[in-house]
């Protein structure tokens, strides 16, 4: 069995997302924890605000995070086993991500730093070369071995001798 050099790529690059973007769920899920838990020690509260209710907010931020996170990991994995394009929905939320990474890694800059930013950036490309590789063929392409489709209102088809 021979696999080409796109099947291997795509499988690489889906694999490395996938992988990287369950790290990123781990990371953002602790970072959440750590928030919380020292909202949740204080002893003040910001504008009038429950600290009670801020910790349990920034715990299931957290979590819906995390959550979306490993979704997209599962997604993506699933596209890498099949080394199929993700159907319609995988791609809004494939889409959706590296979105977020974009926003993300503008917000970063000024707020974390260059590291922070860079680290957006390279799973932003990971999101896009993966949206890129598994692009969604055209509807009127045939592929090889189809029949050709049937031709439209008085025109021939031409016929091979």
């Amino acid at each position: 069995m021979w696999w080409g050099v796109d099947v291997v790529l795509r499988r690489l690059v889906a694999g490395l997302a996938a992988i990287v973007l369950v790290a990123e769920a781990a990371v953002l899920v602790m970072v959440h924890v750590v928030l919380g838990r020292t909202t949740q020690n204080q002893s003040m509260s910001i504008a009038g605000s429950d600290p009670e209710l801020m910790s349990k907010a920034t715990y299931g931020l957290g979590a819906g995070m995390g959550a979306f996170l490993v979704l997209c990991a599962v997604l993506v994995a699933v596209a890498a086993v099949r080394d199929r394009a993700p159907g319609r929905f995988a791609r809004i939320v494939l889409f959706t991500a590296a979105v977020t990474h974009g926003v993300l890694g503008i917000l970063a800059v000024a707020l974390v730093g260059w590291a922070a930013f860079v680290a957006m950036m390279l799973i932003l490309c990971l999101l896009v070369l993966i949206l890129m590789l598994y692009a969604a063929e055209p509807a009127g392409r045939a592929k090889a071995g189809d029949t050709p489709p049937s031709p439209p209102f008085g025109e021939l088809r031409p016929t091979n001798p």
